[in-house]
């Protein structure tokens, strides 16, 4: 009998010669938090043989992917768990997210917080057995077979070539290239006890998930967030590697509701949003009022001392102002509806005999500062012209995501808009950038990284070169700054890419700040 061939691949950085059919388990079995693998860039479930040349790297569990794949396991632990309780429900999708993870399932009643602690109880059971999960490649025909009773899984196999666009979470479950089933196996008899469509990849076994997982809450959600999908109901939850990092995020979690800005803001008698006013509009009190314009007329005073002028603007405009600007063929989903007013009728007919004209409440306040500088012919002796509003923007936020003074639908911004040659761009974005994170640190906060967004082909206008000029310049501008700089692909507005400052705050949470945008097209 022949000796077993040999092939070689990079593991880990170094050069090896390994049996041909090797997996990532026997690879890394004396490597206990190694839960997935690295294959030429893609991860890879343990159990999977190592193709000839391959470049291999191990994935620990603490790692954000090693996390990532932990909570995506037991996110399907968790929908095991459901369907052992309730079989007639139906599975939606079930993702990781920051810090966790959720499912969404069609059942016939809300879960309850009694029905949750009975899932953890089943989930631990589950995660005792010490399951195995097994990628299973199969055929469209054999997924839908498989999937038979699961109308939702279905559906998404039907979308599997346009999985990015198909709504939220589909792309965890189809998309291009092999459709993957993955069964959790029970390891006495070898027998499929569970399965579901999902790309993966998966933990080796439940028995890594030990007991470092809680679930959270339960929530409705829309189908692939499609509002006018049928609603569904999600449970949320979290894992981490070890107990003791779960108890860390439970007090984490326990110090953030403490420091919750909308129970202080009532209890300290700051402010308030009145349910006759509508969701995402608050009032400030008296008190409130005193803080709110302590940081206004500080915030006043730095930027007349940078040389900044002060601008007014009113809170509505005719709509043309906004189809020149491009914010109606691009934003007009983040925008109230217009309000149609100055049309006459004739009082005897009801025929219109001056067509009315409709008006929009300002979601932003660069077109009208246009405005201000077009307002008469201008030298270059007066660049860099820097202006500058407390404005008052209102922007079409949907309910699902306001929140608090967070995520609001009427706001004041403390906006500046900078004219420029070409010659002073870079100059006046680091003394911005270096202008925002002083006066940052003047309130308190003293913890900032910087998110670069760049463009999205799909939603953007101007030519391939300007947007390279000014990306390329906004990059330099932030790494020159010092602070870490994280890549943000697609992210920027359609005119222009952006900077943010991204600021923790004191107990570790990340909180978007100013943005610094380069515009060469409004």
């Amino acid at each position: 009998m022949s000796d077993p061939k040999k092939i070689l691949i990079t593991l880990d950085g170094e050069m090896r010669e390994v049996t041909e059919g090797t997996t990532g388990l026997e690879l890394y079995k004396d490597q206990k938090t190694t839960v997935v693998m690295r294959v030429d860039g893609q991860l890879w479930d343990l159990s999977r043989e190592i193709p000839v040349g391959a470049s291999v790297e191990a994935v620990d569990v603490s790692e954000p992917d090693g996390l990532n794949v932990l909570r995506h396991s037991t996110a399907h632990v968790m929908a095991q768990a459901v369907q052992q309780l309730r079989p007639d429900a139906k599975l939606g999708i079930g993702p990781y997210i920051t810090d966790g993870f959720y499912f969404d399932f069609d059942v016939a009643e809300p879960f309850t917080p009694e029905d949750l602690k009975a899932i953890e109880k089943l989930m631990l059971k589950i995660v005792n057995q010490n399951q195995m999960f097994a990628r299973r490649v199969v055929t469209e025909d054999e997924a839908r077979e498989a999937m038979a009773d699961e109308p939702y899984k279905l559906e998404l196999l039907g979308k599997k070539n346009d999985a990015e666009n198909a709504g939220e979470g589909a792309s965890v479950e189809v998309g291009a290239g092999e459709i993957t089933i993955y069964d959790n196996v029970d390891r006495k008899s070898g027998d499929a006890v569970w399965c579901d469509l999902c790309r993966g990849p998966h933990l080796p076994n439940t028995k890594l998930i030990s007991n470092a997982f809680a679930l959270t809450r339960s929530a409705a959600a829309y189908w692939l967030g499609n509002e006018n999908n049928k609603q569904l109901q999600r449970i949320y939850g979290t894992a981490w590697p070890t107990k003791a990092d779960l108890k860390a995020y439970q007090e984490r979690l326990a110090e953030a509701e403490r420091r919750d800005h909308r129970k202080l803001g009532a209890e300290m008698d700051l402010f308030s949003f009145p349910d006759e006013l509508g969701s995402g509009l608050p009032v400030f009190h008296p008190r409130g009022g005193i803080v709110r314009k302590e940081m206004e007329d500080y915030s006043r005073k730095r930027h007349e001392e940078a040389g900044y002028e002060f601008v007014y603007t009113p809170h509505i405009t005719k709509q043309h102002l906004y189809e020149v600007s491009g914010h109606l063929d691009w934003y007009a989903d983040g925008m109230f509806p217009p309000m149609q007013i100055d049309e006459q009728r004739d009082p005897e007919t009801g025929q219109i005999t001056k067509q009315g004209q409709n008006y929009y409440l300002k979601p932003m306040n660069c077109p009208m500062h246009n405005l201000v500088f077009r307002s008469r012919g201008r030298s270059y002796r007066e660049l860099p012209l820097r202006l500058f509003e407390f404005g008052q923007v209102y922007r079409y936020e949907k309910s699902g995501v306001v929140h608090g003074l967070t995520r609001v639908r009427g706001m004041t911004q403390d906006d500046a808009h900078i004219y420029c040659t070409r010659e002073q761009m870079k100059e006046e974005l680091t003394t911005t950038l270096k202008f925002v994170l002083d006066l940052l640190k003047d309130y308190g906060l003293d913890d900032f990284y910087l998110e670069l967004s760049t463009k999205d082909p799909e939603k953007s206008v101007g030519s391939d070169e300007i947007w390279d000029e000014a990306t390329r310049t906004l990059a330099e501008v932030a790494e020159e700054s010092g602070l870490d700089l994280v890549p943000d692909p697609g992210g920027a507005a359609f005119y222009g890419p952006k900077i943010s400052v991204q600021a923790r705050d004191a107990i570790g949470r990340t909180w978007q700040m100013s943005t610094i945008q380069l515009d060469f097209n409004l």
